[in-house]
């Protein structure tokens, strides 16, 4: 992190998803000018993205200003509110770690605690990581509970199987077709149509009802 005496180069992060709405990414820049002038920063660089998700990840300018980071052009990344950045937290952290790695401090100006270069803000995010963790944690839980409910009440998991009718299967591994051959004629897998050959070679096969040639065909 850079001292006390040093001017910290600063590169500003701004995003909008629509320009519609009263959003307007001129409100952001203005407030992150004023402010890096207050402190004493210099500013070497505006990234924008305008029309852009905070879902999306792979956003240009964020990609630029990340670069800038990596190269060692800046200090500081400064954003006007943490959901400009991203959206949820796992992408929000993700980010900070890639700052952390490049020796740059992140600050976001409308969230007073979240300011890297400093312990308080470092403490914050590791509050908000732990926070993040433990809802993915208590996600992972609701989904195990509720598989296991649906398992109690008999309901069958898993992907629900292709309709297939055998019929033309089994007339064509009788003419001599392969399973390759036969799954391409009926639009399936080939994975798919020996799954319901060895389901159908588990069960009882009524009287007079022979097996079908070729299944052990490639």
């Amino acid at each position: 992190m850079i001292g006390p005496t040093v001017t910290a180069r600063v590169a500003l992060y701004a995003r909008v998803s629509t320009s519609h709405r009263g959003q307007d990414v001129g409100l952001q820049l203005d407030e992150l000018r004023r402010v890096a002038a207050q402190r004493g920063w210099s500013i070497v660089a505006e990234h924008v993205d305008e029309g852009r998700s905070g879902a999306d990840r792979a956003r240009p300018a964020l990609a630029d200003a990340l670069e800038a980071a990596r190269l060692g052009h800046i200090d500081l990344l400064a954003i006007w509110k943490l959901d400009r950045l991203a959206r949820d937290t796992r992408h929000l952290l993700d980010v900070v770690s890639h700052l952390e790695e490049y020796g740059v401090g992140l600050v976001s100006l409308r969230d007073s605690h979240i300011d890297t270069s400093t312990a308080q803000g470092r403490f914050s995010l590791q509050i908000l990581s732990s926070v993040a963790e433990l809802e993915k944690e208590m996600i992972r839980e609701r989904v195990r509970a509720g598989l296991e409910r649906a398992r109690r009440r008999g309901v069958k998991l898993g992907r629900p199987q292709v309709a297939l009718d055998m019929r033309p299967v089994r007339a064509m591994l009788a003419q001599g077709h392969s399973i390759r051959e036969t799954a391409r004629a009926l639009g399936v897998s080939g994975r798919t149509l020996r799954r319901r050959l060895a389901k159908e070679e588990r069960l009882p096969r009524p009287e007079g009802v022979q097996k079908p040639q070729g299944e052990d065909g490639a």
